[in-house]
């Protein structure tokens, strides 16, 4: 019997949120997009056998929508606590999330940094890249905080692009230029 997976969609300061979880935590994360309705075709597009379900308190999908909703509000949450269900994962993209997840609330790293730090081949900030663009959980899995070496924004897959992770490294308190404002 195939896993039921559940989807709930909710309001954002920078647009309707969509996520879909099942027993083993989320399966994915959307956003921003302008209305409700937006946002849950993409949810069906991806999980079309996904069932629109009430967000329990002290659930993993309450946890994710609390800290989404506060983290985009300017809160201080780097949702590291989100239980993710990475089994479909390879390893490569798992290790990236990994340390995706360790880059807290107001701070950004690169690409090349990541690669680094994974102690792969050179060039290999483009995989990196690649991974963070296919990144299911965007938000629990911070990629708008990867930026490029040349401190440009990089790439952003969210509706909105890379407007997109402007605004949301601004609700961070973020430069452009990959710095935090001090004030």
């Amino acid at each position: 019997m195939d896993e039921q997976l559940g989807y709930a969609t909710f309001e954002t300061a920078i647009g309707w949120v969509g996520i879909a979880w099942g027993e083993h935590g989320l399966t994915g994360v959307w956003l921003p997009e302008r209305s409700e309705a937006a946002t849950r075709a993409q949810i069906v597009r991806a999980f079309p056998r996904a069932l629109p379900l009430p967000v329990l308190d002290g659930s993993v999908p309450a946890r994710a929508r609390d800290g989404i909703v506060a983290l985009l509000a300017g809160a201080d949450d780097d949702l590291a606590d989100v239980v993710l269900d990475v089994r479909e994962l390879d390893d490569f993209p798992r290790a990236v999330y990994a340390l995706a997840r360790g880059i807290r609330p107001g701070r950004t790293t690169t690409y090349g940094a990541i690669a680094r730090e994974l102690e792969a081949e050179p060039g290999a900030a483009r995989a990196v890249g690649q991974a963070l663009g296919r990144n299911p959980w965007p938000i629990v899995v911070p990629c708008h905080r990867v930026v490029a070496a040349s401190g440009g924004t990089g790439g952003f897959s969210a509706p909105g692009g890379v407007d997109t992770k402007l605004r949301m490294l601004e609700l961070e308190r973020v430069h452009g230029d990959g710095t935090a404002r001090l004030f």
